[in-house]
């Protein structure tokens, strides 16, 4: 009796592998030529399996000498010529001067920022000589003549005070003009009439950016 269980058994088991392997031949017959199986998931992206291949992201710098330490590792690990970095610092330099958004100091940002040298750039200033008349006095005081230096400092004391009128003046004109141009911006006059003060101090050829106008244009 024991016998035909074992047997009985052994049957049925057999009959059973047997149905399971004619259902994956015939499930195998069925695919088309070339079919690859499903992962049960989906394929990550590019830019996720790059994160996990590279790890996790470091955390901004707290200081300048961290950040200092890892620019020259950068550097180790990418190393660039030095062709390669003056060319860089050329295309920046030449961005900056057409006035690129990109690539301007953070002062300089912006269309009030803009519209300010615009304003400053379309008129010739007396502030324009404070670098000249600086140069002038210094020579002065280098002749060894008393009646000439009184002059210089007469000259400079005068010329000193009109540059401040009409820097102060010019303050004034460009903040209400800015402020009517763009009345939702919350401007702080002090700090625009200075910023006006010091771009029309400067010699045109020397201003950064460089000015958009000419002298004697109509700016809106």
């Amino acid at each position: 009796m024991r016998f035909l269980r074992r047997s009985s058994t052994k049957a049925e088991a057999d009959s059973t592998s047997t149905a399971a392997d004619g259902a994956e031949s015939s499930a195998d017959t069925s695919l088309p030529k070339g079919y690859t199986p499903g992962k049960g998931r989906p394929t990550p992206k590019r830019r996720e399996a790059e994160g996990k291949r590279r790890g996790p992201v470091a955390p901004p710098p707290r200081t300048t000498r961290e950040a200092i330490r890892r620019s020259r590792e950068l550097r180790k690990q990418n190393p660039v010529t030095k062709e390669e970095r003056r060319a860089a610092a050329r295309e920046r330099r030449e961005r900056m001067l057409a006035g690129d958004e990109r690539y301007l100091l953070p002062r300089d940002r912006g269309p009030v920022k803009a519209y300010v040298r615009d304003l400053v750039d379309s008129r010739r200033n007396v502030l324009g000589l404070f670098m000249p008349l600086a140069i002038i006095v210094f020579i002065t005081l280098l002749i060894p003549s008393l009646v000439v230096q009184q002059y210089a400092t007469l000259l400079t004391t005068v010329m000193l005070l009109g540059m401040i009128v009409e820097g102060y003046l010019n303050g004034r004109r460009i903040v209400k003009a800015v402020r009517a141009k763009f009345p939702k911006e919350q401007i702080r006059g002090a700090s625009l009439g200075w910023y006006a003060f010091v771009r029309a101090s400067q010699l045109r050829k020397l201003r950064v950016p460089k000015p958009r106008v000419k002298p004697g244009d109509r700016v809106d």
